[in-house]
């Protein structure tokens, strides 16, 4: 699955562009530190969005494509923002088959968005994952730390609704 990039725009503040520097200067000298950079980076951040990839290839002497290709490359990370609610779906073998897909496509139409992508008012980012470990809940999705089970598409709005701050 391609990673998607981030169609919102880039908001960082001079003090995490600073804490990114403090982080490149440390570990400029050696390029092998360039994961622990961009895990930095990230936890600074929260996503590698290409001005951060841009930084950090400036401040290791590293070609940016090295940067992306890593980005890319890796699971951890990610290049789009997490929305405010973090929505993963179960595609496991259980949740599957129990109509699983079905449940992400019609999240993917009543948010606007694909996988791996965030909406724009950055409320709602959602994700596909493989197993959270509730498989006699089939199907399962989360919203940052809340399980919800024995869904159907028709009860979507309704938990959807209880995030309409």
């Amino acid at each position: 699955m391609r990673k998607k990039i981030s169609k919102l725009p880039f908001k960082g503040t001079p003090e995490q562009e600073a804490q990114l520097r403090e982080v490149i200067a440390e570990n400029c000298s050696d390029k092998s530190n360039l994961m622990g950079v961009m895990q930095k980076a990230q936890d600074i951040y929260g996503y590698l969005p290409i001005e951060v990839q841009q930084m950090i290839a400036d401040g290791m002497d590293v070609p940016l494509e090295k940067i992306y290709g890593v980005a890319t490359f890796y699971a951890q990370f990610a290049l789009s923002p997490k929305g405010k609610y973090n929505i993963s779906v179960c595609l496991g073998t259980a949740c599957y088959v129990k109509g699983s897909g079905k449940i992400l496509e019609a999240l993917q139409e009543k948010l606007g968005i694909e996988v791996g992508e965030c909406s724009d008012d950055g409320k709602f980012s959602l994700e596909a994952c493989r197993c959270v470990g509730a498989c006699g809940l089939a199907p399962v999705m989360m919203i940052n730390d809340e399980v919800y089970g024995r869904l159907t598409v028709d009860m979507l709005d309704g938990i959807l609704a209880k995030y309409a701050d």
